[in-house]
């Protein structure tokens, strides 16, 4: 397939927050091949429509920094450790991507010199000019913060037109869906009404990071094939957050 011109695109710059979960599939820990190499194909179609496109991964399916913290654990070190399953998670993707002929970069926070390259946003905005997916690890490099947080930052540091969140299921909810039949899902939210309701979103310095800086969200379920896709051509998909308009829940 050849490279696109753009045309027909909605969003041009992308950053996708893809948790560990995501990569799991139906594996109680660890990265399944047909979750991963599903990922891998739909980020190869959207960069050869024309989308240049960072990806933040987390680290859940090896370990999570804020559950893990307080049984055994400090909440630093417990980060720590999150930040370097996601280390692990890149370099799954790298392979997964590049597979398909795609190429890629991986750009850690953390120092890793011998399997990724340094987190420079100069560095990371070349490689996007250069048709590649930058793939950016170890989180914001400090405890305390989530990967939420280190995709809102980077995709305003990176100029990316929206956020792409993927996840487990179909949107934002006002109450868990796998527990309540009657869950009523979003199509589209305030920001304000993210955090004044807290609905689960991201968490609350993510949110409000991308509120400030009037940074789109979109929440969808990664497990239905071509969504990615049908995101960047601005098809109705999961829950639009923003700060036009008002909230409104699908019929």
């Amino acid at each position: 397939m050849s490279d696109d011109d753009g045309s027909g695109l909605t969003y041009r710059c992308v950053l996708l927050k893809i948790s560990g979960d995501a990569l799991r599939g139906e594996l109680p820990f660890g990265i399944s091949k047909d979750a991963i190499e599903a990922v891998a194909a739909e980020c190869v179609e959207v960069v050869r429509l024309g989308v240049r496109l960072a990806m933040v991964v987390g680290g859940g399916n090896f370990v999570r920094g804020a559950e893990a913290a307080g049984r055994t654990l400090k909440r630093a070190t417990a980060d720590y450790m999150g930040m370097l399953a996601t280390m692990m998670n890149a370099l799954a993707l790298q392979d997964a991507i590049e597979a398909l002929g795609q190429e890629t970069r991986v750009l850690s926070a953390l120092k890793s010199e011998e399997v990724a390259e340094p987190y420079i946003r100069r560095r990371a905005l070349r490689h996007l000019e250069q048709k590649r997916i930058v793939i950016l690890a170890g989180g914001t490099g400090m405890p305390y913060f989530t990967t939420d947080t280190t995709a809102a930052v980077r995709a305003t540091e990176m100029g990316a037109e929206v956020l792409l969140k993927a996840t487990k299921v179909d949107g934002v909810y006002d109450k868990d869906p796998e527990k309540h039949d009657d869950a009523r899902r979003f199509e589209h939210l305030l920001y304000m009404d993210c955090i004044t309701d807290r609905l689960r979103v991201m968490d609350a310095t993510a949110i409000t990071h991308c509120m400030e800086n009037k940074l789109p969200v979109i929440v969808f379920n990664l497990r239905t094939a071509g969504n990615i896709r049908k995101a960047v051509l601005g098809e109705r998909v999961g829950t639009l957050v923003d700060a036009s308009g008002q909230s409104e829940t699908a019929d």
